[in-house]
């Protein structure tokens, strides 16, 4: 990865031109998760204190490079694996044959101080027959060649002959390593200094550009393309860049970029990946492939790899992750006849998507001036009492400081209109304890428990509560003061592993009530596909027959009970793939049965959604689906024919990019109605989006619709 050195905006035409942010965690590398990170926490002041952060990440390079990583921030993925964004590049390069001949060539656009080169030969992995060219901006490689040459580790890979030098555009070389200083945009200067570093245009070569053109201007990072491909007759360019500017996270990731003072130059010319790929046909390259680093991720990084990263930290944003990758892409151009005969992503398929089959209005839902306490995700939010919405929990905004909530929420309905009510707990000193990512599940007026949930996703298990709404008059809080009482329930011996992520819906069995508490997220990255009946009255765990296929363990899907049953649907598997099935635990005379539910269209997989039954159709709101730049908005599926349709959501009357996931939403049945409460998250990127106010979705016409 590049390191800022202050360099001039008007001079940006390359890698160190990056934000500080970007450039330790540039796109959708694949994530290094650090031991004992807690994302929440560390995003408590990230937007207070922009400016330290960026200094503090900075700083996090460490001292200098590392061939055992790019340069010791504890925010870069370990190149170790061979699979960063340039390190796709390699393993990709060597999968075709190549012809024998001159020796193999590798050349590192805006390189910056990325350690590529000391990781592969540090590992044996680059050959004796091979030659390694790095080019960045004068100022960054005499850097970047100050270090190596302070550093004997890294000097001594390169070779005996190793040395920095002071004059020309070849700051340091190697016996088979070059570092040079010069502008991308002066594409003779950078001609003459690749000839001068011993660089045989005939030879078998790999351009790697590792987010780097996309700051040059673009008519200049097209002319550099262009070079490429009438320069090198046998080559290989392997692009990771950004996409998708328009959509909700898109728009997050741009105005991210411009606290920076980083403008995306290529974005709005080349938003997609066909427009990309046209780019490189029409600047010269005879073949060309690109994906979306989710695709790239699922395909091409082994079981093995996975197992390796979930294990290194606790990580609990699955959502930002998805939706970072579908953002970033990995392209590989190609000329000559051996490299173009072999494809770079065999066997990759466009993805489907049948398509929306109309829109639901989204308005801003209207409270009072100055509401406040609903920006948040994590958190839940149900119809506690007539005309009172309550939301607990979640992580979000607090007097202008992020962290995970600790007050309660209510909306009170006053007419058309909901207002912010005060919450006052019934017993002094009395807090909710900041948990997110639980289950709060009403089974009466003005009562519910809540079951599970987390602090950081290494915390102890949390104990079991109720709430319950007091009549007026019953304590001594203020007039007009909606008092809750929080009572902490005894530990339940089945329930003694932290759950997250999961869902609790009511059933009844032989007269009994139940809450039936689905899998979830555990400890050490665990998924659990259990489930347990946790009678309401007694609160102990009971068994009860279920027959059928076993579902497959999933977290952050969806729960409804419909039928004297559950209807599970989506989801996120333990292999983080999205799950696009829908099962229902239906009643039997000795228990429940698992049974598929068959959607015609398949329904599009999903995770991170809410779900309501409504007049015999599952609705599903929102979510984290594979296909940006389409966002997920409602489907709807017939439950009598599993007819499925998916609905787009009209944002034109909002002023600020929707985030569908990590939300709650409440139906509202005189107005047919879904009330959209919180949503967003945490990206470990480009920090916090929350939804500013609640969102009303119009359902009527999709609810009538045969």
């Amino acid at each position: 990865m590049a390191v800022a050195l202050g360099t001039p905006p008007q001079n940006r035409s390359m890698s160190q031109t990056r934000g500080p942010l970007e450039q330790e965690r540039t796109g959708a590398q694949l994530r290094h998760r650090t031991p004992c990170l807690d994302v929440e926490a560390e995003a408590e002041e990230e937007e207070a204190e922009e400016a330290e952060a960026e200094e503090e990440e900075e700083a996090a390079s460490g001292p200098g490079i590392s061939p055992r990583g790019g340069g010791g921030s504890a925010r870069l993925f370990s190149r170790d694996s061979g699979t960063g964004a340039l390190g796709c590049g390699w393993s990709l390069w060597r999968g075709p044959p190549l012809p024998p001949g001159p020796r193999l060539q590798v050349l590192s656009l805006g390189a910056g101080l990325d350690s590529l080169y000391f990781c592969l030969k540090d590992r044996g992995l680059l050959g004796p027959a091979a030659l390694f060219l790095e080019v960045d901006f004068p100022a960054v490689a005499a850097h970047k060649a100050a270090l190596v040459a302070a550093r004997e580790e890294l000097a001594t890979l390169a070779g005996g002959g190793a040395r920095e030098q002071q004059s020309g555009a070849v700051h340091f070389a190697g016996d088979d390593y070059r570092l040079l200083g010069v502008d991308l945009a002066e594409l003779p200067k950078l001609e003459e200094a690749l000839c001068c570093a011993g660089l045989d245009p005939q030879a078998p070569t790999l351009l790697l550009a590792e987010v780097a053109l996309t700051y040059m201007e673009v008519e200049r990072s097209d002319a550099l393309i262009q070079w490429a491909a009438r320069r090198f007759s046998q080559a290989w360019f392997v692009l990771y860049e950004q996409i998708h500017p328009d959509d909700p996270f898109g728009h997050v990731m741009q105005n991210h970029f411009r606290r920076c003072n980083s403008q995306l130059c290529s974005l709005t010319r080349y938003p997609d990946l066909k427009a990309q790929q046209m780019r490189f046909m029409q600047k010269g390259w005879a073949g060309c492939q690109a994906m979306d680093m989710n695709e790239f991720y699922d395909r091409f990084v082994s079981e093995d790899e996975r197992r390796r990263i979930q294990a290194l930290e606790p990580f609990d944003e699955f959502e930002e992750w998805h939706l970072k990758c579908s953002h970033y892409f990995i392209l590989v151009a190609s000329r000559g006849e051996e490299l173009s005969r072999a494809p770079a992503f065999p066997g990759v398929e466009e993805k489907a998507f049948p398509g929306f089959a109309g829109a639901v209005t989204a308005s801003v839902c209207a409270t009072d001036a100055g509401v406040t306490g609903l920006r948040r995700y994590g958190h839940r939010s149900l119809h506690i009492a007539p005309d009172v919405i309550l939301t607990t929990g979640g992580f979000g905004d607090h007097g202008g400081r992020h962290c995970r909530l600790t007050a309660l929420h209510a909306l009170v309905r006053d007419g058309r209109r909901w207002t912010n009510g005060d919450v006052c707990l019934a017993e002094p000193g009395e807090a909710w304890d900041g948990r997110l990512f639980h289950t709060v599940t009403l089974l009466q007026a003005g009562r519910a428990v809540v079951v599970g949930g987390r602090l950081s996703p290494g915390s102890r298990p949390l104990q079991m509560c109720c709430l319950r709404v007091l009549e007026a008059g019953c304590s001594s809080a203020p007039p007009g003061c909606l008092v809750v009482e929080l009572t902490r329930l005894p530990p339940v011996e089945d329930l003694a592993a932290p759950r997250w992520r999961h869902t609790a819906t009511e059933v009844v069995h032989r007269g009994e009530r139940y809450l039936f508490i689905y899998g979830g997220c555990g400890p050490g990255q665990s998924v659990w596909a259990d489930w347990f009946f946790l009678h309401v009255e007694e609160l102990r765990c009971q068994q009860v027959p279920v027959e059928g296929p076993l579902p497959l363990g999933r977290h952050s899907h969806s729960a409804c009970g419909w039928a004297g049953g559950v209807l599970l649907a989506g989801g996120l598997d333990a292999a983080e793939r999205a799950l696009g099935s829908v099962l229902c635990l239906k009643p039997t005379e000795s228990g429940f049965r698992w049974c598929p539910v068959e959607t015609c269209p398949p329904l599009t997989p999903r995770y991170s959604h809410t779900a309501h039954v409504l007049c015999g159709k599952l609705l599903l709101v929102g979510g984290v689906w594979l296909h940006a730049p389409l966002v997920p908005g409602v489907a709807v599926i017939d439950l009598a024919t599993g007819s499925t349709a998916e609905y787009r959501i009209d944002v034109a009357a909002l002023e600020w990019p929707l985030m569908l996931h990590n939300h709650s939403s409440v139906f509202l049945p005189a107005e047919e109605e879904v009330l959209l409460v919180g949503g967003g998250g945490n990206c470990f990127s480009f920090g916090s989006h929350l939804n500013r106010h609640p969102v009303r979705l119009a359902l009527r016409d999709i609810l009538r619709a045969p």
